[in-house]
């Protein structure tokens, strides 16, 4: 991982609660996997760490690592750098998606919230008129009673349902992977992406990004949206299509807290910059700052467990590989 991650994720107390489970070969973080000092330190690794940065991981390192049995990811998704050829060597991949999921869903419920509040419409307002408070002029104002959609049973979509308990919403889920008993159990109202669209006060998206996904919510699902409707994008910019988004917040009929979009970022003169009923962030709901030792204490935990009994908690499977972010 590169040495800003390493530094946040891994401080002194984790690191020694690290060497209580665990031999650590070089404590400095490999921000490459092919100099000869790396080899040195690959050839005796039983269990790799990664983390933000980490070169690709394919059967070119792997042939390097001969006494690797599992590799346990201090960050989120694990796609963006494994080969799946991991997998098929029988090495066991953990990931600390799960920890990442917490931020992630506490910046989407809280973007609801404002979203549903039109904190960043009548934030615009104060600007211009020094003072005064407005609502005539607003859509529908504040989170009693409205109906929340949540789009994927992530792990951040998840942690979301978890956490919307807090307000008094009913909440809609559209996952074609999941039951409508387990969606229950979740706490949401298993519906189809139409459905959830044409109901919802404030549409979340927490799905991964696949060729499947891609554009998932576009023009006809923009348009099933009742006015006022906020989209809160905390998971990929590609999942909305920002083309058809664009003309219905510059009409605004719709809002949109967006942490992610795309192109990532948006040009220069794209009219999302300015307009009142849209906040763009970026890309800061994930593990930042204070958040991302959270990463290093679970990847910690996964090679405690891992060496007293071979389990993780936090697995990454082959058929979760084909469907995970």
């Amino acid at each position: 991982m590169d040495v800003d991650a390493h530094t946040a994720a891994f401080p002194p107390a984790v690191l020694a609660a690290l060497r209580a489970s665990a031999d650590i070969v070089d404590p400095a973080p490999l921000s490459e996997l092919d100099s000869p000092h790396a080899l040195r330190v690959l050839a005796e690794t039983e269990v790799l760490i990664t983390g933000w940065g980490t070169p690709r991981v394919d059967t070119t390192i792997l042939e390097k690592a001969p006494a690797l049995r599992a590799i346990v990811h201090a960050a989120g998704t694990v796609r963006l750098f494994l080969d799946p050829a991991v997998f098929a060597r029988g090495i066991r991949v953990s990931s600390c998606a799960s920890a990442n999921a917490i931020p992630v869903a506490e910046f989407a419920l809280a973007s609801t919230v404002f979203g549903l509040k039109r904190a960043s419409r009548f934030a615009a307002q104060l600007r211009e008129t020094k003072g005064i408070r407005d609502a005539r002029s607003m859509p529908p104002i504040g989170t009693y009673r409205v109906v929340v959609g949540v789009v994927g049973a992530s792990r951040v979509g998840r942690e979301m349902l978890r956490m919307l308990r807090t307000i008094d919403a009913d909440v809609l889920l559209y996952d074609p992977f999941i039951s409508a008993v387990q969606a229950a159990e979740l706490g949401g109202e298993l519906v189809d992406l139409a459905d959830l669209c044409r109901r919802s006060d404030a549409v979340t998206v927490h799905a991964p990004l696949t060729d499947e996904t891609v554009g998932m919510i576009g023009a006809a699902e923009l348009g099933l949206m009742r006015d006022g409707t906020v989209i809160v994008n905390t998971a990929r910019g590609a999942l909305i299509d920002t083309q058809a988004l664009t003309p219905e917040l510059v009409s605004g009929r719709l809002d949109a807290y967006l942490d992610v979009v795309h192109p990532e970022p948006l040009p220069a003169d794209s009219p999302l910059y300015r307009l009142p009923n849209v906040v763009i962030t970026p890309h800061i709901a994930g593990a930042l700052g204070n958040e991302i030792a959270r990463l290093g204490e679970l990847a910690v935990a996964e090679v405690g467990r891992f060496a007293a009994d071979g389990t993780f908690d936090h697995e990454v499977r082959p058929a979760d590989f084909a469907i995970m972010a």
